[in-house]
Protein backbone atom coordinates (compact mmCIF):
# COMPACT_ATOMS: atom_id res chain seq x y z
CA UNK A 1 0.00 0.00 0.00
CA UNK A 2 1.13 3.54 -0.73
CA UNK A 3 2.55 5.02 2.43
CA UNK A 4 0.48 8.16 2.08
CA UNK A 5 -2.74 6.16 1.68
CA UNK A 6 -1.78 3.87 4.56
CA UNK A 7 -1.01 6.84 6.81
CA UNK A 8 -4.23 8.58 5.83
CA UNK A 9 -6.46 5.69 6.82
CA UNK A 10 -4.47 4.61 9.88
CA UNK A 11 -4.53 8.16 11.29
CA UNK A 12 -8.24 8.41 10.58
CA UNK A 13 -8.89 5.12 12.36
CA UNK A 14 -6.87 6.17 15.40
CA UNK A 15 -8.74 9.46 15.70
CA UNK A 16 -12.21 8.21 14.76
CA UNK A 17 -12.24 10.41 11.67
CA UNK A 18 -14.02 9.45 8.47
CA UNK A 19 -11.90 9.93 5.37
CA UNK A 20 -13.38 12.46 2.95
CA UNK A 21 -12.50 11.96 -0.71
CA UNK A 22 -13.65 14.66 -3.13
CA UNK A 23 -13.45 13.92 -6.84
CA UNK A 24 -12.55 16.59 -9.36
CA UNK A 25 -11.86 16.36 -13.07
CA UNK A 26 -8.30 17.42 -13.80
CA UNK A 27 -8.28 20.55 -15.92
CA UNK A 28 -11.87 21.58 -15.30
CA UNK A 29 -12.96 24.31 -15.14
CA UNK A 30 -9.46 25.37 -16.22
CA UNK A 31 -6.11 23.53 -16.27
CA UNK A 32 -4.26 26.46 -14.72
CA UNK A 33 -6.55 26.36 -11.69
CA UNK A 34 -6.50 22.64 -10.88
CA UNK A 35 -3.55 22.63 -8.50
CA UNK A 36 -4.97 25.56 -6.55
CA UNK A 37 -8.35 23.82 -6.34
CA UNK A 38 -6.66 20.66 -5.04
CA UNK A 39 -5.05 22.69 -2.27
CA UNK A 40 -8.38 24.37 -1.53
CA UNK A 41 -10.04 20.98 -1.12
CA UNK A 42 -7.37 19.96 1.39
CA UNK A 43 -7.67 23.25 3.25
CA UNK A 44 -11.41 22.63 3.57
CA UNK A 45 -10.95 19.16 5.04
CA UNK A 46 -10.34 16.67 2.25
CA UNK A 47 -8.19 13.73 3.34
CA UNK A 48 -7.52 12.20 -0.07
CA UNK A 49 -8.11 13.57 -3.56
CA UNK A 50 -9.50 11.55 -6.43
CA UNK A 51 -8.40 13.22 -9.63
CA UNK A 52 -10.31 12.31 -12.77
CA UNK A 53 -8.30 11.84 -15.95
CA UNK A 54 -10.27 13.37 -18.86
CA UNK A 55 -11.37 10.82 -21.43
CA UNK A 56 -13.57 11.13 -24.50
CA UNK A 57 -15.77 8.13 -23.69
CA UNK A 58 -16.19 7.90 -19.91
CA UNK A 59 -18.77 5.13 -19.91
CA UNK A 60 -19.25 4.94 -16.14
CA UNK A 61 -19.82 8.66 -15.76
CA UNK A 62 -22.99 10.69 -16.03
CA UNK A 63 -23.50 13.89 -17.97
CA UNK A 64 -21.86 16.15 -15.38
CA UNK A 65 -18.48 14.40 -15.42
CA UNK A 66 -18.73 13.66 -19.15
CA UNK A 67 -19.07 17.37 -19.85
CA UNK A 68 -16.20 18.17 -17.47
CA UNK A 69 -14.00 15.72 -19.38
CA UNK A 70 -15.01 17.29 -22.67
CA UNK A 71 -14.15 20.77 -21.42
CA UNK A 72 -10.77 19.60 -20.15
CA UNK A 73 -9.96 17.78 -23.40
CA UNK A 74 -10.84 20.93 -25.36
CA UNK A 75 -8.19 22.67 -23.27
CA UNK A 76 -5.62 20.00 -24.26
CA UNK A 77 -5.52 18.22 -20.89
CA UNK A 78 -3.82 14.84 -21.29
CA UNK A 79 -2.58 12.16 -18.94
CA UNK A 80 0.87 13.76 -19.09
CA UNK A 81 -0.51 17.13 -18.04
CA UNK A 82 -2.43 15.46 -15.20
CA UNK A 83 0.86 14.07 -13.90
CA UNK A 84 2.34 17.56 -14.13
CA UNK A 85 -0.53 18.86 -12.00
CA UNK A 86 0.16 16.25 -9.33
CA UNK A 87 3.86 17.05 -9.43
CA UNK A 88 3.08 20.75 -8.91
CA UNK A 89 0.69 19.88 -6.06
CA UNK A 90 3.45 17.87 -4.39
CA UNK A 91 5.73 20.89 -4.25
CA UNK A 92 3.80 22.12 -1.22
CA UNK A 93 1.80 19.07 -0.12
CA UNK A 94 3.73 15.88 0.50
CA UNK A 95 1.08 14.33 2.76
CA UNK A 96 -2.33 14.19 1.03
CA UNK A 97 -2.81 11.04 -1.07
CA UNK A 98 -3.82 11.46 -4.71
CA UNK A 99 -5.59 8.72 -6.66
CA UNK A 100 -6.12 8.96 -10.40
CA UNK A 101 -9.48 7.72 -11.66
CA UNK A 102 -9.97 7.05 -15.33
CA UNK A 103 -9.99 4.61 -18.19
CA UNK A 104 -7.47 2.27 -19.77
CA UNK A 105 -7.14 3.98 -23.15
CA UNK A 106 -5.09 7.00 -21.98
CA UNK A 107 -2.81 4.72 -19.97
CA UNK A 108 -2.22 2.43 -22.96
CA UNK A 109 -1.54 5.46 -25.14
CA UNK A 110 0.95 6.76 -22.56
CA UNK A 111 2.60 3.34 -22.20
CA UNK A 112 1.18 0.93 -19.67
CA UNK A 113 4.58 -0.36 -18.58
CA UNK A 114 6.14 3.06 -18.03
CA UNK A 115 3.12 4.93 -16.71
CA UNK A 116 3.17 3.55 -13.11
CA UNK A 117 6.77 4.62 -12.51
CA UNK A 118 6.13 8.07 -13.95
CA UNK A 119 2.94 8.41 -11.91
CA UNK A 120 4.69 7.43 -8.68
CA UNK A 121 7.55 9.82 -9.44
CA UNK A 122 5.02 12.63 -9.92
CA UNK A 123 3.45 11.87 -6.54
CA UNK A 124 0.44 9.73 -7.47
CA UNK A 125 -0.47 7.10 -4.88
CA UNK A 126 -3.13 4.99 -6.53
CA UNK A 127 -4.85 4.22 -9.81
CA UNK A 128 -8.50 3.32 -10.37
CA UNK A 129 -9.32 2.21 -13.90
CA UNK A 130 -13.03 1.75 -14.43
CA UNK A 131 -12.73 -0.46 -17.50
CA UNK A 132 -9.76 -2.58 -16.42
CA UNK A 133 -10.63 -5.28 -13.88
CA UNK A 134 -7.66 -6.47 -11.81
CA UNK A 135 -7.28 -9.77 -13.65
CA UNK A 136 -6.78 -7.88 -16.91
CA UNK A 137 -4.02 -5.54 -15.76
CA UNK A 138 -1.29 -7.84 -17.13
CA UNK A 139 1.92 -5.84 -17.71
CA UNK A 140 0.34 -2.75 -16.19
CA UNK A 141 -0.33 -4.65 -12.98
CA UNK A 142 3.24 -5.87 -12.79
CA UNK A 143 4.53 -2.33 -13.34
CA UNK A 144 2.12 -0.94 -10.74
CA UNK A 145 3.30 -3.39 -8.14
CA UNK A 146 6.94 -2.69 -8.95
CA UNK A 147 6.45 1.07 -8.60
CA UNK A 148 4.32 0.93 -5.45
CA UNK A 149 1.25 2.36 -7.17
CA UNK A 150 -1.89 1.09 -5.44
CA UNK A 151 -4.50 -0.58 -7.60
CA UNK A 152 -7.84 0.64 -6.30
CA UNK A 153 -10.61 -1.83 -7.14
CA UNK A 154 -14.31 -1.28 -7.65
CA UNK A 155 -17.02 -3.49 -6.19
CA UNK A 156 -20.62 -2.94 -7.27
CA UNK A 157 -24.04 -3.98 -5.96
CA UNK A 158 -24.13 -6.63 -8.70
CA UNK A 159 -20.73 -8.14 -7.81
CA UNK A 160 -21.04 -11.77 -6.76
CA UNK A 161 -19.74 -12.98 -3.41
CA UNK A 162 -17.04 -15.06 -5.09
CA UNK A 163 -15.87 -12.08 -7.12
CA UNK A 164 -15.86 -9.86 -4.03
CA UNK A 165 -13.47 -12.38 -2.50
CA UNK A 166 -11.24 -12.47 -5.59
CA UNK A 167 -11.11 -8.69 -5.92
CA UNK A 168 -10.37 -8.28 -2.22
CA UNK A 169 -7.38 -10.58 -2.57
CA UNK A 170 -5.69 -8.43 -5.21
CA UNK A 171 -6.80 -4.90 -4.31
CA UNK A 172 -4.49 -2.46 -2.55
CA UNK A 173 -4.93 0.95 -0.97
CA UNK A 174 -8.66 0.70 -0.36
CA UNK A 175 -11.80 -0.82 -1.84
CA UNK A 176 -14.18 1.50 -3.67
CA UNK A 177 -17.76 0.34 -3.29
CA UNK A 178 -20.07 1.71 -5.97
CA UNK A 179 -23.26 2.32 -4.04
CA UNK A 180 -25.62 2.53 -7.03
CA UNK A 181 -26.19 0.60 -10.22
CA UNK A 182 -25.54 2.80 -13.22
CA UNK A 183 -23.49 5.92 -13.89
CA UNK A 184 -22.10 8.59 -11.62
CA UNK A 185 -24.50 11.27 -10.47
CA UNK A 186 -27.58 9.14 -11.08
CA UNK A 187 -30.18 7.71 -8.76
CA UNK A 188 -30.98 8.07 -5.11
CA UNK A 189 -28.85 6.39 -2.49
CA UNK A 190 -30.45 4.50 0.38
CA UNK A 191 -27.80 4.19 3.08
CA UNK A 192 -29.45 1.10 4.57
CA UNK A 193 -28.62 -0.74 1.36
CA UNK A 194 -24.91 -0.41 2.22
CA UNK A 195 -24.95 -2.50 5.38
CA UNK A 196 -24.79 -5.98 3.88
CA UNK A 197 -22.46 -5.26 0.91
CA UNK A 198 -19.91 -3.49 3.10
CA UNK A 199 -20.12 -6.25 5.70
CA UNK A 200 -19.42 -8.80 2.99
CA UNK A 201 -16.39 -6.89 1.75
CA UNK A 202 -15.02 -6.78 5.28
CA UNK A 203 -15.28 -10.57 5.46
CA UNK A 204 -12.53 -10.86 2.89
CA UNK A 205 -10.21 -7.91 3.49
CA UNK A 206 -8.87 -5.54 6.11
CA UNK A 207 -8.54 -2.79 3.52
CA UNK A 208 -10.57 0.36 4.18
CA UNK A 209 -13.86 0.65 2.31
CA UNK A 210 -14.76 3.87 0.54
CA UNK A 211 -18.27 4.42 -0.79
CA UNK A 212 -19.10 6.63 -3.75
CA UNK A 213 -21.78 7.36 -6.40
CA UNK A 214 -24.96 9.16 -5.43
CA UNK A 215 -23.55 11.15 -2.49
CA UNK A 216 -24.48 14.77 -3.07
CA UNK A 217 -24.30 16.61 0.27
CA UNK A 218 -23.30 16.53 3.92
CA UNK A 219 -26.46 14.77 5.08
CA UNK A 220 -25.95 11.89 2.68
CA UNK A 221 -22.24 11.71 3.50
CA UNK A 222 -23.01 11.29 7.20
CA UNK A 223 -25.42 8.44 6.50
CA UNK A 224 -22.92 6.65 4.28
CA UNK A 225 -20.14 7.11 6.84
CA UNK A 226 -22.08 4.98 9.31
CA UNK A 227 -20.95 1.94 7.31
CA UNK A 228 -17.90 3.14 5.38
CA UNK A 229 -14.37 4.20 6.26
CA UNK A 230 -14.41 6.87 3.56
CA UNK A 231 -16.95 8.88 1.59
CA UNK A 232 -16.43 9.91 -2.04
CA UNK A 233 -18.25 12.95 -3.44
CA UNK A 234 -17.88 13.57 -7.15
CA UNK A 235 -20.57 14.79 -9.52
CA UNK A 236 -22.07 17.34 -7.14
CA UNK A 237 -18.67 18.97 -6.59
CA UNK A 238 -17.78 18.89 -10.30
CA UNK A 239 -21.09 20.57 -11.11
CA UNK A 240 -20.46 23.25 -8.48
CA UNK A 241 -17.02 23.98 -9.91
CA UNK A 242 -18.19 24.10 -13.52
CA UNK A 243 -19.51 27.65 -13.31
CA UNK A 244 -16.42 29.24 -11.79
CA UNK A 245 -15.04 32.12 -13.85
CA UNK A 246 -11.72 32.63 -12.05
CA UNK A 247 -9.21 30.57 -10.09
CA UNK A 248 -10.17 32.40 -6.92
CA UNK A 249 -13.84 31.63 -7.46
CA UNK A 250 -13.10 27.96 -8.16
CA UNK A 251 -11.12 27.69 -4.92
CA UNK A 252 -13.87 29.44 -3.00
CA UNK A 253 -16.50 27.10 -4.45
CA UNK A 254 -14.38 24.05 -3.58
CA UNK A 255 -13.98 25.16 0.01
CA UNK A 256 -17.63 26.08 0.37
CA UNK A 257 -18.66 22.65 -0.86
CA UNK A 258 -16.25 20.50 1.16
CA UNK A 259 -16.16 22.39 4.47
CA UNK A 260 -19.75 21.63 5.58
CA UNK A 261 -19.33 17.97 4.62
CA UNK A 262 -16.18 17.78 6.72
CA UNK A 263 -17.87 19.52 9.64
CA UNK A 264 -20.88 17.20 9.52
CA UNK A 265 -18.71 14.09 9.40
CA UNK A 266 -16.64 15.31 12.37
CA UNK A 267 -19.70 16.25 14.41
CA UNK A 268 -21.11 12.75 14.12
CA UNK A 269 -17.86 10.85 14.62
Amino acid sequence: MSQRIANCFSTAKETGRKVLIPFMTAGDPHPDWSVAVMHALVDAGADLIELGVPFSDPMADGAIIQLASERAIEKQVSLSSVLQMVEAFRQTDSRTPVVLMGYMNPVEHYGSTRFPADATAAGVDGLLLVDCPPEERDELGVAMQASGLDGICLIAPTTTRERVKNISNVASGFIYYVSLKGITGAGQLNSSDLVEPVRQIREFTDLPVAVGFGIKNAEMAVKVAQNADAVVIGSALVESLSGAQTKEEACSVAKAFVAPVRKSLDNTA
